[in-house]
C-alpha cells in the first residue's frame, strides 16, 4: 500500500537492517550492503503494487469494515426474529419444528438450532424448491409457545442473515458471483507482499530514534508527515495484515485449492463425524420406516407415525446433551441410512465444536468427534477462518477486524497522498510522482538475485493470481521502459 519515497535523508543515522559501519578512504566509492542493493528493487515493486493493487485492497478494506460491524447490526435489525419474550413455558423441540413445517410444507428441514437461552428463538433451517446453493430459509420459532416469529434467508454454516450475507458477498465477490472472487483473491495475494515490503522499507529508513518506528514524527510537515503516519501505522498493523492475507487465501479459489491439497498431504484435513447406520442395527438403512425419516416422521417424537422406530428430535438432543454437548448446538435430522447429527456451534474461544451422531431407532451414540482430536492443521485452519470472520473472540475480534480495516484504508489513502505530494511541480508535464529508476535488479548480487527469482517463481505458482499479476506488472514496466527509450532516441 505504501508508495514510499526513493530518497531518504542522509543526515540521520540508520536504525534498521541496513546499518553497517565501514571505514572509507577519501575518494573511495561508498560500500553497498545487501540491503542497500535490494532496497531499490523492493521499493520499485512496492511502488507498483501499491499503485495498481491498492484499489482492490481499498474495496476489500471498506467492505470488510462494514462486514465486521454486521454481527452487532444483525442483533438490532433482526431483533424481532432472533429474540423471544421470556416465559415459564417451554414447547417441545418437535412441536417447534412441526410449526415451521406447517408454515412451509414444501420445504425440507436441513438443520435445527434450538434456543440456547430463555430469550433466544429457535431457528429451523429449511431448503426450499427455489433455494440457491449454500442458502436456506430460516424460520424463527418462539421456544415457549411454538409460534412463528418470522422468517429470513440464511447463508452458510454461520447462519448469516440478509444484511450480513449481502455484505459478505460484497466483500467476497462484489455480487458478481464466482468471476468476482478474482478481485478478493488478488487483493489477499498481494496484501502480504506489500505489507512485508513496506515493513522492510520502514525499518530500513534512517531515523533519529527507534521511537520513530512506532509513532509519527513530531513537527513533521508536508510529505514527511504523511510518510511517518503511513509507516508507523503500517508497523502496528503489519502482523494483522499478514494474518488476514493468509486466512483469506485459505478459502480462495485457486490458492485455496493448493493450500487444501498441501493440508491434506500433511494429514490436516478437517474430520467429520460419521452418521452412517450399521445394517441391521436400530432403524437400519433400507428399512421401510427409516425411508420416511427425511419427511415429517423424523421429528414426530413419541406417539408419531414412527413410534418405536424413531426416538424423535427431542430425545436425540437429550442423548447428545448427555454425551457432553452443552451450549449452542445444531441438530441435523436423519436421512436414509443415517442418524441424527448434533454438533456444537460455539466458535468463540474457548470453542465448543464437538459433534455426535445418534441412532434414531435406539438413541445410542453412533459416533463422536471431539474438537480436541482434530489434527493441528485443521484446528489452525478453523481458528484462522473464524478469526477472519470475526467469530473466534466475539465482539473483541470484530472490533480488531474493524480497526485493521480502518488502518488499511488510512494507509492506502496516505500512500496515494505521498504519491501526489512527490509530483514534479516545475518545468515538467508529469503530474504524479515517479517510481524508483529501472534496472535496480542489476545491482543485486547474483547470490541474492537467483534465490529471489526462484522464490518468486515458486510463490507465483502456489498463489496463481499473485504470479499472473506480477508477470503483468513486469511486462507493463518493460513496455513503459521501451517506450521511454524510443522517445529518448527521437
Amino acid at each position: 500500500m505504501a508508495i514510499d519515497d526513493p530518497v531518504q535523508g542522509a543526515d540521520t543515522p540508520r536504525t534498521g537492517p541496513a546499518t553497517k559501519k565501514t571505514d572509507k578512504k577519501p575518494g573511495a566509492a561508498p560500500a553497498t550492503t545487501t540491503w542497500g542493493a535490494v532496497r531499490p528493487l523492493v521499493l520499485r515493486l512496492h511502488f507498483y503494487a501499491g499503485l495498481l493493487v491498492a484499489p482492490l485492497l481499498l474495496i476489500a478494506a471498506v467492505s470488510g469494515l462494514l462486514y465486521s460491524l454486521s454481527y452487532q447490526a444483525e442483533k438490532i435489525v433482526y431483533r424481532q426474529e432472533l429474540r423471544s419474550p421470556d416465559s415459564d413455558r417451554t414447547a417441545m423441540l418437535s412441536q417447534q419444528v412441526d410449526a415451521a413445517r406447517a408454515e412451509h410444507p414444501d420445504g425440507e428441514v436441513t438443520a435445527v438450532w434450538p434456543s440456547s437461552d430463555d430469550e433466544e428463538s429457535t431457528r429451523v433451517l429449511m431448503t426450499m424448491p427455489d433455494s440457491e446453493e449454500s442458502k436456506s430459509l430460516a424460520v424463527f420459532v418462539d421456544p415457549h409457545t411454538a409460534q412463528i416469529r418470522g422468517e429470513l434467508d440464511s447463508y452458510g454454516s454461520s447462519g448469516a442473515l440478509p444484511l450480513r450475507t449481502w455484505l459478505s458477498e460484497l466483500h467476497r465477490h462484489l455480487h458478481l458471483g464466482e468471476p468476482g472472487r478474482i478481485y478478493s483473491e488478488t487483493a489477499a495475494s498481494w496484501l502480504w507482499v506489500v505489507a512485508l515490503g513496506g515493513l522492510l522499507l520502514w525499518i530500513g529508513r534512517r531515523r533519529t530514534s527507534k521511537r520513530a518506528l512506532l509513532r509519527p514524527e513530531r513537527g513533521a510537515t508536508g510529505r514527511r508527515r504523511t510518510l511517518t503516519r503511513h509507516g508507523s501505522l503500517g508497523m502496528w498493523a503489519a502482523t494483522g495484515f499478514l494474518l488476514l492475507s493468509a486466512t483469506g487465501l485459505t478459502w480462495s479459489t485457486y490458492a485455496g485449492a493448493n493450500i487444501g491439497a498441501v493440508q491434506d498431504q500433511l494429514g490436516g484435513a478437517t474430520p467429520a463425524v460419521s452418521a452412517e447406520l450399521k445394517s441391521g442395527g436400530g432403524a437400519g438403512a433400507g428399512s421401510g420406516a427409516h425411508e420416511e425419516h427425511e419427511g415429517h416422521g423424523g421429528d414426530s417424537g413419541p406417539g408419531g407415525d414412527h413410534e418405536g422406530m424413531d426416538i424423535g428430535i427431542d430425545n436425540a438432543l437429550t442423548a447428545a446433551r448427555q454425551a457432553g454437548l452443552d451450549g449452542p448446538v445444531s441438530v441435523k435430522p436423519p436421512a436414509e441410512g443415517t442418524g441424527y447429527v448434533v454438533a456444537q456451534r460455539d466458535s468463540t474461544v474457548p470453542v465448543r465444536l464437538d459433534s455426535v451422531s445418534v441412532d434414531p431407532g435406539t438413541g445410542l451414540i453412533i459416533d463422536e468427534l471431539r474438537f480436541a482430536d482434530y489434527p493441528l492443521l485443521a484446528k489452525l485452519t478453523r481458528f484462522g477462518i473464524d478469526a477472519h470472520m470475526g467469530l473466534t473472540f466475539g465482539l473483541v475480534n470484530q472490533l480488531l477486524l474493524a480497526a485493521l480495516a480502518l488502518s488499511l484504508i488510512l494507509i492506502i489513502v496516505w500512500g496515494y497522498r505521498m504519491w501526489w505530494q512527490r509530483r514534479p511541480t516545475q518545468d515538467r508535464t508529469l503530474g504524479v510522482g515517479k517510481p524508483m529508476a529501472r534496472g535496480a535488479w542489476r545491482k543485486v548480487p547474483l547470490s541474492v538475485l537467483l534465490p529471489l527469482i526462484a522464490a518468486a517463481a515458486l510463490v507465483g505458482w502456489f498463489v496463481p493470481l499473485l504470479g499472473i499479476t506480477l508477470v503483468a506488472f513486469l511486462l507493463l514496466d518493460m513496455g513503459l521502459g521501451a517506450a521511454a527509450r524510443a522517445r529518448a532516441r527521437t
